[in-house]
């Protein structure tokens, strides 16, 4: 396991300093949250994208239980996968869920085509269901053998690794469920294309 960083920002600053293709990482204490990191042997228990674009509020993409933030791509309230205000999100990832967050930056700053290709992620994941928690075990054991699950539904280090490989940062040699969310720590070997690379975690005051 990769050691915490010492480095600390604000909520409002770590939001201000965010663009799209960072990463948000979070680390809670709940039974599920313990069995996520055990099963993976990961630091983190949840991975979200930020995407920010034009005029809009810095959101928040991911996957999750909770349906009680508005969908900004939906614009209606439901489980699975989300487009959220990224302050929003972590907020109450922070506040009702008792999680640590942090960021981690991608350098250098993504193209518009990518930030294209990530939208066009969204249009087609966004309400993806979020499995339970058998099932979402199932689903990352089958993709470390290398097997693809089926889209039926789809857990949130997923949203980010289809997100990665339709903007080029990751090849699809490996199917979207091989990732967990220890995977976008910095604790272990991403292998980013395009010579990008994400920083070391930012612990986010909140």
């Amino acid at each position: 396991m990769a050691p915490i960083s010492r480095d600390r920002l604000p909520l409002d600053a770590a939001v201000e300093l965010t663009r799209t293709g960072d990463l948000w990482l979070f680390r809670g204490a709940s039974a599920a949250d313990q069995a996520i990191r055990v099963l993976t042997n990961a630091p983190v228990n949840h991975v979200g994208m930020a995407i920010v674009v034009d005029d809009l509020p810095p959101l928040m993409w991911h996957a999750e239980l909770g349906k009680g933030l508005l969908d900004v791509w939906s614009g209606n309230h439901h489980r699975g996968v989300q487009l959220h205000d990224l302050r929003e999100a972590v907020v109450q990832w922070c506040g009702r869920y008792e999680q640590h967050a942090w960021l981690r930056q991608l350098s250098p700053a993504v193209t518009r085509d990518m930030e294209s290709a990530a939208l066009k992620t969204v249009a087609r994941l966004d309400g993806t269901p979020f499995p339970a928690t058998a099932a979402l075990a199932g689903r990352w054991l089958r993709g470390r053998a290398r097997r693809q699950a089926g889209v039926e539904m789809t857990y949130c280090a997923e949203v980010v690794a289809a997100t990665y490989q339709e903007m080029g940062l990751l090849d699809a040699k490996r199917p979207t469920n091989y990732y967990d969310p220890g995977k976008f720590w910095s604790g272990d070997d991403l292998e980013l294309e395009l010579g990008a690379t994400l920083g070391d975690e930012i612990e986010v005051r909140v």
